[in-house]
């Protein structure tokens, strides 16, 4: 029986099925910097326009979005090119990229920062990322913010011939991801929450096991670049394939190579209020975000800049309650 229950376009941002509430893939081609890791040109504040080849998003010279504020969900950010460049109202900060994940739950409230700093002068900038929001259940909303940050040396991948999966969370063929924050959906394996990066060489296959949680899970494949088969189902062009989680599926790789997203969990089954940066059950808890952030920003804004960026020459780090850590070997 084929596990392909539908397929439509990609959209942006991506539909995502509960738990999750959000997934965007940001593709940027950016230039050499300036120095500064500025870009050639300025932002105008809200640059998302994809004909371009690359976008400022709400960066003003270094692309990114500065200081805003989240409660009521978690952001989880995978990386596979470029780096970004993390400040928040707890105080914590980190420069992460080149294959690392930085997990982060809002919970009763932060603001933070995420630059893509230009940080080679002498060479493009490209970047590529998934940013995906993850539910919270209303009993875990108002926890106390944490982030965690996955170093690509770490994260578990598994590998078969033409294929590569990157198993940020949940299980597969024995690899099981980091551990998320403890408040996450994820946190509980009961939850079944998977997310793998997929990366599959021209004319190669891969089968994805049924989930653990098998129809009671809700599983999505974002075929983001490339195109191929899905048990035998053409997808000519990047697409969402909403899939049957107790079945298998086969994917068969077309003359290019492919990028997938793969997105797995057993939903919450709450209702959602959302509005802007603020996800809760009910309109009145959305009023409560709105009158709580006016009143208390959410504990200020401790840095000198809206958007901070780091010394070009930094590398990579992770700063926690006022320690820094590094990548493993660093």
């Amino acid at each position: 029986m084929a596990s392909v229950k539908s397929v439509g376009p990609l959209g942006f941002p991506y539909k995502t099925p509960d738990p999750f509430l959000f997934c965007v893939y940001h593709k940027d081609d950016y230039p050499a910097g300036d120095g500064k890791m500025q870009a050639p040109r300025m932002g105008n504040g809200a640059d998302f326009d994809w004909s371009l080849p690359y976008r400022m998003y709400h960066g003003d010279r270094v692309p990114g979005f500065p200081q805003h504020p989240h409660r009521g969900f978690e952001t989880l950010t995978t990386t596979s090119v470029g780096v970004v460049d993390h400040t928040d109202s707890m105080g914590n900060a980190g420069r992460y990229g080149e294959g690392d994940l930085q997990w982060m739950t809002a919970g009763g409230g932060i603001v933070h920062g995420e630059m893509f700093p230009l940080v080679h002068a002498d060479k493009p900038n490209p970047l590529r990322l998934f940013q995906i929001w993850l539910n919270l259940p209303s009993k875990s909303k108002m926890v106390q913010p944490a982030f965690v940050m996955h170093w690509h040396e770490e994260i578990p991948v598994v590998t078969a011939p033409g294929a590569r999966v990157v198993v940020h969370a949940g299980s597969l063929m024995g690899k099981t991801g980091l551990p998320p924050p403890p408040d996450s959906w994820a946190a509980d394996p009961a939850n079944d929450v998977a997310v793998w990066c997929l990366s599959l060489e021209p004319g190669a296959s891969f089968t994805l096991p049924p989930a653990a949680g098998g129809d009671k899970s809700n599983r999505v494949l974002y075929w983001v670049e490339g195109g191929g088969l899905v048990d035998g189902k053409d997808i000519g062009k990047p697409a969402m394939i909403t899939l049957k989680a107790s079945l298998p599926s086969e994917l068969k790789n077309g003359a290019t190579p492919s990028y997938l997203l793969m997105l797995q969990g057993k939903p919450i089954g709450e209702p959602v209020a959302q509005h802007g940066p603020f996800v809760m059950n009910t309109q009145q808890e959305i009023q409560q975000c709105f009158s709580d952030y006016r009143r208390t920003q959410f504990g200020g804004w401790p840095w000198p800049d809206d958007a901070v960026v780091f010394p070009a020459n930094k590398g990579r780090f992770a700063k926690l309650d006022g320690k820094e850590f590094y990548p493993p070997g660093k």
